[in-house]
């Protein structure tokens, strides 16, 4: 896909929903923070966006939806029809009490249900079809948030060279409280079907990469993922807002009329605001805490400030959301009741939807934005009320554990679970100096006006295509139908062929211990036929050592190359050592291999002839990372000077002669000349070493999508295995066709 087609959002809402009045439906906008920035960027680029129209299957029916639904897509709004019962599994179940308290960090409201979890595939069965419906093979497909993790890979499937994006808006967890989760394979498998994957921060980036080893056992490399044969990349990409549309709608004459209403009705108190929807992670009671805290605590104040407690209804039929709001009610009404005067409460409650207007109003009139989330993917409310106060006035508090705070530096950032930080932090902003608070507001709407939403959305959407071109890049290397075409052709032609193929990853998968490894019956046979094929000679270039070698295939007609080339065996010869080695040194590298492996569970060392070796695949990835380096700075240090190596393998290191690899070794073969026909093939760095001495016109295969010296890539030690069959299969068949004509 070259990414030149239309761009295709992906969300669980569109930005307009389905409501009926009597026997009619008609359309009104949504709300939401997300629906209403991805509707900014549908009037900029166009295209199709696919959504849930915010009305069940079960209610259209008898009802104008054929003109509704005409309507819809005349504006590129594709809608996806859900019935009543899966919406309810899909979104009140699965996405909202499972995977939301579990992402916010309260696994304990999270429910683990079987039935929630076949909602939630079959309705991103439906995204699928729906996006499958409208998109061609240029199109880009941008799938948003946690409703939406399966749909990637879902769509991956049907159309493997799909451009796909995914971004989640909310956080990401620890793998501590990721694993918890039953379906956690599926979840991250899903997602990995996307070619970029995005985060608001950071953190949430490195906790997902760290569940992707940890919890799928898959390599990752500084913010690339190698799966499936192709390469992913992970990014962080702070959510921007419309800044411009903020600033020219705290203009507009009614907003500003509404605002010194306000202004008048709360009197001369300072103002301090805060906006939520109704939800255990804004952190609502702990704030209320907080402000009581503070007004006992400060009681010069009391009369001086008043706090506008702003809550959206949401999701008033879970008993979690029930309970809270009954909790707000009490505290509202206990420390209104414990503090307020004549002519003044404390707190003014809003238990309602507010529209934008309203929104803005409240904005202009706040001196101090209290915004103290528990948990927050970005939080948006705290850059609209900075990019609101265009006369530098006003204050922000801002929780620690929202996405903003990594941007919003200047803000009072506060620790939400700290009620003494949170007092002392409204005290500096009720009291804050005017040039205090322009100094703060000037910097943060600068970064705010210059990261806005369409920089956020160019910046993922380039590097979705700079990821697609990395994979385009890649894939021209990978092994086509034409390029084995050739290869059989040249084979078949030659009369004296070279086979050089290394073992572990190469012809059989890695085992979680190397002896587990063992050659089974496919292999010993394919080995066995290609090398008692006339003309070819067959050669094992692998890091085991030479008994397990003899072992395993010491009844074939092959060559063998053990220890990465510290060892060679020709066909029925003997083995002979490639460099003459001095092997005092084990003792002092086997001690400090021991004390790794006492303080890293999981690891253990094999010692060879010629080399030790310490492996760490079945360690706890991360633990294994920051072990690798230790050790690996250790050795350095107590090897320096002398002729050995420390070399990282594929969840190893080994200590070995610097002058052994497996170049040296196969030029003993390569030396002979005569070959018609060469073919290499390896896994990782040590048969780099092999592929950088064959001739030019050698063919030589990396198992891997990944750079390399080799000619071609493949993803999967099966397909070497199909290589050689194919190879062994062609002459036989050549064969029997020159002996029926004879």
């Amino acid at each position: 896909m070259s990414g030149t087609g239309k761009l295709i959002l992906v969300s669980n809402r569109l930005p307009v929903t389905v409501v009926r009045k009597g026997n009619r439906l008609r359309l009104q906008q949504s709300t939401g923070g997300l629906a209403t920035a991805l509707a900014s960027l549908h009037k900029v680029f166009g295209g199709a966006w696919v959504g849930w129209p915010g009305i069940t299957s079960d209610r259209v029916e008898g009802n104008n939806w054929r003109t509704i639904e005409e309507e819809l897509r005349r504006e590129g709004l594709i809608p996806v029809l859900i019935s009543e019962s899966l919406l309810d599994g899909y979104y009140n179940g699965f996405a909202n009490r499972t995977l939301w308290p579990l992402f916010h960090y309260f696994p304990q409201y999270a429910v683990f249900d079987e039935s929630f979890w076949r909602a939630y595939v079959r309705v991103n069965e439906l995204f699928k079809e729906a996006v499958l419906s409208v998109a061609k093979p240029t199109d880009i497909i941008w799938v948003h948030d946690y409703h939406l993790m399966l749909l990637p890979k879902m769509i991956r499937d049907e159309v493997p060279d799909a451009t796909i994006g995914f971004f989640l808006h909310i956080p990401f967890p620890s793998f501590e409280l990721f694993r918890t989760l039953p379906w956690r394979r599926e979840l991250l498998e899903g997602v990995l079907g996307a070619d970029l994957i995005g985060f608001h921060s950071y953190d949430y980036m490195r906790h997902f990469m760290s569940s992707v080893k940890r919890g799928l056992s898959i390599n990752v490399v500084l913010n690339t993922i190698n799966y499936d044969g192709r390469l992913i990349r992970v990014d962080a990409f702070p959510l921007g807002i419309d800044y411009e549309r903020f600033r020219k709608a705290v203009q507009d004459p009614r907003v500003r009329r509404r605002a010194a209403r306000i202004r008048k009705r709360l009197g001369r108190a300072k103002v301090i605001f805060s906006i939520d929807r109704l939800d255990y992670t804004k952190g609502i009671t702990q704030r209320l805490e907080a402000y009581d805290y503070f007004l006992e605590k400060h009681p010069e104040f009391r009369g001086k400030v008043v706090y506008v407690l702003a809550v959206s209804p949401s999701r008033t039929r879970v008993k979690h959301y029930t309970e809270l709001k009954r909790r707000i009610d009490e505290l509202v009404g206990m420390i209104n009741g414990k503090y307020g005067e004549v002519g003044w409460n404390p707190i003014y409650y809003l238990y309602r939807y507010i529209s934008f207007e309203e929104l803005l109003a409240y904005y202009l009139a706040a001196d101090v934005a209290f915004i103290l989330p528990l948990r927050d993917g970005m939080n948006l409310v705290a850059k609209e009320f900075v990019a609101s106060k265009t006369d530098g006035r006003g204050a922000l508090i801002l929780s620690e554990t929202a996405g903003a705070a990594a941007e919003l530096v200047e803000a009072l950032i506060v620790n939400p679970n700290s009620k003494e930080e949170v007092a002392e932090a409204l005290r500096k902003a009720v009291t804050m100096h005017p040039k205090e608070q322009e100094r703060r507001l000037r910097s943060m709407q600068e970064r705010v006006r210059r990261y806005n939403l369409m920089r956020w959305a160019n910046d993922f959407l380039e590097g979705l295509a700079e990821a697609k071109k990395e994979q385009i890049r890649l894939r021209m290397n990978i092994l086509k139908p034409k390029n084995l075409e050739e290869i059989v052709e040249r084979y078949l032609s030659a009369g004296k062929r070279l086979f050089l193929l290394d073992y572990d990853g190469t012809l059989v998968p890695f085992a979680s211990r190397p002896e587990e490894a063992v050659p089974d019956e496919r292999v010993i046979e394919l080995l066995s036929r290609l090398a008692s094929t006339e003309g070819n000679e067959v050669v094992i270039v692998s890091g085991r050592d030479k008994n397990t070698l003899d072992e395993w295939f010491g009844n074939l007609p092959v060559g063998l190359v053990a220890e990465h080339g510290a060892l060679v065996k020709r066909k029925e010869g003997d083995w002979e050592v490639t460099v003459p080695q001095d092997l005092s040194w084990k003792d002092a590298v086997r001690q400090v291999l021991e004390y790794y492996v006492d303080r890293t569970p999981g690891s253990f060392i094999e010692e060879k002839e010629f080399s030790i070796v310490w492996h760490y695949r079945n360690v706890d990835p991360e633990l294994a990372e920051l072990r690798a380096n230790e050790l690996k700075d250790t050795l350095s240090g107590i090897i320096q000077g002398s002729k050995l190596a420390v070399l990282q393998g594929s969840k190893v290191i080994e200590v070995r002669h610097a002058d052994v690899n497996k170049g040296v070794a196969v030029r003993r073969w390569l030396g002979e000349g005569g070959w018609d026909f060469i073919l290499a093939a390896g896994d990782d760095w040590t048969d780099e070493d092999m592929f950088k001495v064959l001739p030019s016109n050698a063919y030589s295969i990396k198992v891997g999508i990944e750079a390399t010296e080799a000619r071609f890539n493949v993803p999967s030690y099966e397909d070497i295995r199909k290589v050689l069959n194919t190879l062994i299969n062609a002459g036989h068949r050549e064969g029997e066709a020159k002996w029926l004509g004879h």
